[in-house]
């Protein structure tokens, strides 16, 4: 049987959402405004047809290639990878206001309640990097944990894995997450750092998303159901909430690229693996970086090639994102964008505008599965 590798550039847009200005976003376009800034060397997933979803013309582009558009109301990484595994999300998100405090007294209370502390610090829309560098040292010298938001639907705890200490955090984390969930407030999220003062804080690979339960079968379920083995990679299993996958491999973005390959090697026939790459968007879009992420695209492109040429007849390996984060953008928050789909296995095809459940239903089909979901093929 076909096996799926369903891999997802974390924040990879490609501009052109017809809602972006109803988000601030109207002109953001993450890949092109890269590719103008710095210039893009990925010949590997050009070849497929990468550039022209971002306007590069390329007559010879011998993979399937178009742009997949959202229609659930956000622009952040649950709405984004439930709709790719064909479950738009059916309510709208809680957003805490960028003020200061963000966050309701009774969230705080109970907290500060959890952790045995008169108080949290940070309480505020934030970057996670900048906001321990300023608290990360009156954190351990109070054991206050450190709460910020952004303009997602997320609530995240920072905290010294050594003083604080990772189970704890953990604890904290899990406790408040149904209280949070409640509110339709997507993820909770773990932020361990480590480090003795603001030069040398480092958050550490041990984040954990705690993220509300998927309100329906999804892509991974629906293979599950049928038999097939099941396999996340990074973030995957946090997003579902380990919902769906046999196993799920953690780790920072080199090592999640390991585990890719090993899956190309290891996976058995009919098989799908449903990867997530982080760092585009974790390490340079929220910090505004064009450069550094221009590199980890010409990274991740020269890592995949090797990979992409062990792949077995009849394997789809499908490359497309979550959302956008133009890191020539204004602000730090990610971009409401299309997204780029580009796919090795099934030929040369251009697709032009699909939508993010036709993903979904497209490895579906590939698979051979029962279950389709909302979405159309464009197999």
């Amino acid at each position: 049987m076909s096996r799926a590798f369903l891999i997802v550039l974390d924040s990879v847009g490609c501009g052109g959402a017809p809602d972006a200005a109803d988000f601030g976003d109207e002109g953001s376009n993450t890949l092109l405004h890269i590719h103008e800034r710095v210039g893009l060397k990925m010949p590997n997933l050009m070849r497929l047809g990468l550039g022209q979803t971002i306007g590069l013309p390329d007559a010879s582009a011998e993979g399937l290639h178009g742009v997949a558009r959202e229609i659930s109301l956000g622009k952040d990484t649950p709405s984004g990878h439930w709709e790719l595994s064909g479950v738009p999300v059916p309510w709208d998100w809680h957003y805490f206001p960028d003020k200061t405090p963000s966050f309701p007294p009774e969230i705080s209370a109970e907290v500060a309640k959890f952790s045995g502390t008169d108080g949290i610090l940070g309480d505020c829309h934030a970057s996670g990097t900048a906001i321990i560098q300023r608290l990360g040292a009156e954190h351990m010298r109070t054991g206050k944990p450190i709460c910020y938001t952004s303009a997602d639907s997320v609530f995240q705890i920072a905290a010294h894995e050594e003083s604080f200490g990772l189970e704890r955090l953990q604890q904290l984390c899990q406790h408040m997450a149904p209280i949070l969930h409640a509110m339709n407030v997507g993820r909770v999220i773990a932020r361990p750092f480590v480090g003795t003062d603001a030069a040398s804080f480092l958050r550490t690979k041990n984040r954990h998303d705690y993220a509300m339960e998927v309100p329906s079968p999804t892509l991974l379920d629906w293979a599950k159901a049928d038999g097939r083995a099941t396999y996340g990679i990074g973030k995957i299993g946090d997003i579902f909430s380990g919902r769906g996958l046999d196993e799920n491999r953690k780790g920072f973005d080199d090592v999640l690229m390991g585990h890719l390959s090993d899956l190309v090697d290891e996976a058995s026939d009919g098989a799908l693996v449903f990867a997530n790459f982080v760092e585009f968007d974790s390490l340079y879009g929220h910090r505004r970086d064009p450069e550094g992420y221009a590199a980890h695209l010409e990274w991740f492109d020269q890592a995949i090639g090797p990979i992409l040429d062990k792949l077995r007849d009849g394997d789809l390996m499908l490359f497309t994102a979550d959302h956008g984060n133009d890191p020539t953008w204004v602000g730090t928050e990610h971009t409401r964008e299309q997204v780029p789909v580009v796919a090795a296995g099934v030929g040369a095809k251009d697709i032009g505008q699909i939508m993010f459940v036709d993903v979904a239903a497209s490895v579906a089909d590939h698979l051979g599965l029962s279950e389709r979901g909302p979405g159309r093929s464009f197999l």
